[in-house]
């Protein structure tokens, strides 16, 4: 997904870790691709969680006359990993290194951008619907420059306990361990419960954690969230009590704080504001940096001039 509109003042700076906080972050709405997303991060003061920089929940939508569809054109990205969780819905994915794939429910796609990648999505049906979440994860700098790849993750962990689904969608949770390519300690997991539940949710006390709650209601220390907020954690955490509605969805992210500050603007993740600028200058002059997506019939996004 793309990023539009964002002030770059918001998305840099000195971001702090504080420890055993319960902070509510409540998702803002935005347009991508003709559906409405509700992103909660980046925001300011709270850009990341972990090395995650990035949380749009899309949907839930059901196309009709005046909305026959998801579709976001060429545009780049660097700097960072794409990961979508797809919940409901078929989308497309291309890229400039000629990858095609359909993501369906229950698969994650992973893009690497690495040094510079362009891709384009899709939704595959104008009468379906569709339900997913994008999320990005800055890489850290030693890696900013990878060879940009794309992943597709079809089977995940799954498991159910105490009456309640888990799947793990990237890192490890107890003697679970996801496939899923990653470039530092992080944690990912979709939470579902059928019914009314209560858990006790190991955490590492080296990562910090979020709760976003998709569908449904989530109460933390006598704290309730509803649908699009999150639940910031903090550093330091064993474990979180928590209890779950009938019915609710949440998907937890955790990770370890990046040793080095990133800048964030338009679909572009750095290290520092001239890494940004020339990614920006480079897009638009058309560089052979991104190369071309094939097979789409549409212009590329312009990008926004970085003050």
């Amino acid at each position: 997904m793309s990023n539009r509109g964002q002030n770059p003042q918001a998305l840099q700076g000195k971001e702090t870790h504080p420890e055993h906080v319960l902070e509510r972050l409540t998702a803002r709405e935005a347009d991508v691709g003709g559906i409405p997303v509700a992103r909660v991060i980046p925001v300011r003061g709270r850009r990341v969680i972990g090395p995650w920089c990035f949380l749009d929940h899309a949907g839930p939508v059901q196309f009709s006359e005046s909305n026959q569809g998801f579709d976001v054109g060429p545009h780049p990205h660097t700097g960072l990993q794409t990961f979508t969780w797809m919940l409901e819905g078929e989308v497309l994915h291309r890229d400039s290194l000629g990858n095609e794939q359909v993501i369906k429910p229950g698969q994650v796609n992973l893009m690497t951008a690495g040094r510079g990648i362009v891709h384009t999505e899709e939704s595959l049906s104008k009468s379906g619907a569709l339900h997913a979440t994008q999320l990005w994860i800055a890489l850290p700098k030693e890696d900013k420059a990878t060879a940009p790849r794309f992943d597709h993750y079809p089977k995940l962990p799954r498991w159910t306990q105490d009456k309640v689904d888990f799947t793990l969608l990237t890192g490890n949770y107890q003697d679970q361990k996801a496939p899923t390519l990653h470039f530092s300690p992080i944690l990912g997991m979709d939470i579902q419960s059928p019914g009314d539940s209560e858990l006790k949710l190991s955490l590492d006390t080296n990562f910090e954690h979020g709760v976003f709650v998709l569908q449904g209601e989530l109460e933390i220390e006598g704290e309730t969230f509803t649908e699009n907020e999150l639940a910031f954690l903090g550093l330091g955490r064993e474990h979180i009590e928590c209890k779950l509605k009938a019915g609710s969805r949440v998907l937890l992210v955790g990770g370890e704080p990046l040793e080095s500050e990133i800048v964030i603007w338009w679909n572009f993740v750095g290290h520092s504001k001239e890494e940004v600028r020339q990614a920006v200058t480079d897009w638009q002059q058309g560089t052979s940096r991104f190369g071309k997506v094939e097979g789409y019939d549409g212009p590329p996004m312009e990008a926004p001039s970085l003050p």
